[in-house]
């Protein structure tokens, strides 16, 4: 993949966001106990080692393409996104699996084109992550059947087409079943998502498997079957309360609830902004890692909450000994981004330490709120 970061940021325009107000950090100074990391798997020593593997894993939040944004990719043959990813290309595609949230579908530019509340984007947007190394997305979300079925089919097409792994919609049950994975360096990821709602939209009658709704008894028998056919299971779930900066109750019961479960990732999103990362310790002596919002990666949402997001990087090391074999997660970081316009014109997502260092120093802090290891990769 392309590993080379282009980052061009006018001077005017900078100028102008740098003079903005910052925010101040509302993350709280201590975790809950709950939160404490600690590690309950027995030490593994060299003999008793067969194999070790490792991985990298990185992902983003929403992708929702609203009217500004798509007007701003308008080319006189059809769209071009690749230049609103391109800036931090280079941090998406050095992973060996990067998700996103892709919040609006893209049932493409046939059934037109549309924004909020009612969302559809271009196959375009689709074919920009592929060039900037997604490999992954979410499809389950509250707009998933904005656009009806139809939508739904040619985006499922799409991103078929361009090799890019869904999960949580799918056109059969057979489909539902068959569990999404990606095999990387030795290691097998299987990814699961589930959305809280679907803003009042019916699911069509007999036809379920359209979008994954948050059901507990189903996420335990997805991730039953997804343990069993991968060593590193992905859970994404849209949820929470838009624009709070803390994780509800209902949130980090259900992020416990899964990781109870076999989750090992579980990756958060809806609230368009960002919520801390956590570790869970399970009752079986596992550790496993939640994001419970990665907030807006590339939307056309104002206010500086909003147009702040990210891109967390995670390592999954497989360890094979003669007893079995154990996954353990490590290596937080972080990469704070900021999606960029002037007017509504030239939407780009670039770092956050390049618009305003006081929102990138706030931001780090508020994400060090249950994790004061987290790094920064920027």
């Amino acid at each position: 993949m392309n590993r080379k970061l282009c980052l061009f940021f006018g001077a005017a325009a900078l100028s102008l966001l740098t003079a903005c107000t910052p925010v101040e950090s509302e993350a709280e100074t201590l975790p809950p106990a709950e939160f404490t990391a600690r590690s309950t798997i027995a030490a593994i020593t060299p003999e008793r080692i067969i194999r070790k593997q490792q991985a990298t894993l990185s992902a983003v939040g929403d992708v929702l393409i609203h009217g500004t944004v798509y007007d701003d990719a308008r080319t006189d043959t059809g769209y071009d996104f690749y230049p609103m990813f391109q800036p931090v290309e280079g941090y998406l595609s050095e992973a060996d699996i990067t998700f996103a949230n892709s919040e609006s579908i893209i049932g493409g530019s046939e059934i037109g084109v549309s924004t909020y509340p009612s969302f559809n984007s271009p196959f375009e947007v689709g074919d920009a992550m592929k060039q900037v190394g997604i490999d992954t997305v979410s499809m389950a979300n509250n707009h998933t059947l904005d656009r009806g079925v139809r939508a739904i089919e040619n985006a499922y097409a799409h991103w078929k087409s361009l090799d890019i792994i869904t999960s949580g919609s799918y056109l059969s049950e057979e489909q539902r079943l068959a569990v999404s994975t990606i095999e990387r360096n030795g290691i097998t990821f299987s990814f699961l998502s589930y959305t809280y709602a679907t803003n009042g939209v019916p699911t069509p009658s007999g036809r379920p498997y359209l979008v994954n709704r948050i059901d507990r008894e189903q996420i335990k028998n997805d991730l039953a079957r997804a343990k069993a056919q991968s060593d590193v299971a992905v859970i994404s779930l849209h949820f929470g309360n838009e624009y709070e900066e803390m994780p509800s109750t209902e949130q980090i019961e259900l992020a416990h609830f899964a990781a109870e479960n076999g989750a090992d990732i579980i990756l958060g999103h809806h609230t368009h902004v960002l919520q801390p990362p956590a570790w869970i310790e399970t009752s079986d002596g596992r550790r496993s890692f939640v994001f419970y919002s990665l907030g807006n990666f590339l939307s056309g949402q104002q206010g500086f909450e909003r147009q702040i997001g990210g891109i967390v990087h995670l390592e999954a090391e497989l360890t094979e000994t003669v007893e079995g074999s154990t996954v353990t997660i490590a290596q937080p970081r972080f990469t704070p981004t900021f999606t960029y316009s002037a007017g509504y014109r030239d939407f780009k997502v670039v770092l956050l330490k390049d618009v305003n260092e006081k929102w990138n120093d706030n931001t780090k802090t508020h994400l060090k709120t249950w994790m004061p290891e987290l790094e920064f990769h920027e």
